[in-house]
């Protein structure tokens, strides 16, 4: 088929090359061909949202995620997370818990975001975070009215604020299943 061509050339593509042994196609491709430069490696936080979009998480959560490693990064003087290790990561929840007083779910939700950047994109394993100082969370003291201040509430009600105010405390429903509920006509 290449028959009509001249001894030891080849067809590459749309480019023609002659070669004298097979030793030289090497050294002279790689001078004719353009190379075109490697793009860098991608930044940190875009290496996170790419490995969040492609495990299908909220866009909420990357929002979040990424708001806190910009904040453990700048509280470490812009240093990259690389070059630190769990020492770090403890001494930033200890400054939340105890400088800036966060609730314990807010804690929580910074050492998910920080366990992802080491665990998913750094390919780097963190130890059990002994030295962190964990935020209280505060005791739930569930709030029951007595049946006269239900009954002053009601009075106080009307119309359709009044027959959903009944729904909830009766039915124990929540404020979006009962806001979203329609009446169907009963057969």
């Amino acid at each position: 088929m290449f028959g009509y061509f001249k001894r030891n050339t080849h067809l590459l593509g749309l480019i023609r090359l002659e070669f004298g042994s097979w030793e030289d196609k090497l050294t002279r491709m790689s001078d004719r061909v353009v190379r075109t430069p490697v793009a860098g490696k991608p930044k940190l936080l875009d290496q996170m949202r790419d490995i969040i979009r492609r495990k299908h998480y909220s866009i909420r959560t990357e929002q979040a995620y990424i708001d806190w490693i910009k904040r453990f990064i700048i509280y470490h003087g812009k240093r990259h997370p690389g070059e630190m290790a769990e020492e770090e990561v403890a001494e930033f929840l200890t400054h939340l818990a105890r400088d800036l007083n966060v609730a314990a779910s807010t804690q929580n939700q910074a050492l998910s975001a920080l366990l992802f950047l080491y665990k998913e994109v750094l390919k780097h394993e963190m130890g059990w975070l002994e030295k962190v100082e964990r935020a209280k969370k505060p005791p739930k003291l569930p709030v029951v009215l007595s049946r006269r201040e239900v009954k002053q509430i009601f009075a106080h009600l009307h119309g359709m604020p009044k027959l959903m105010a009944g729904l909830l405390y009766g039915s124990g429903l929540r404020l979006m299943e009962c806001v979203r509920l329609r009446v169907h006509p009963v057969r």
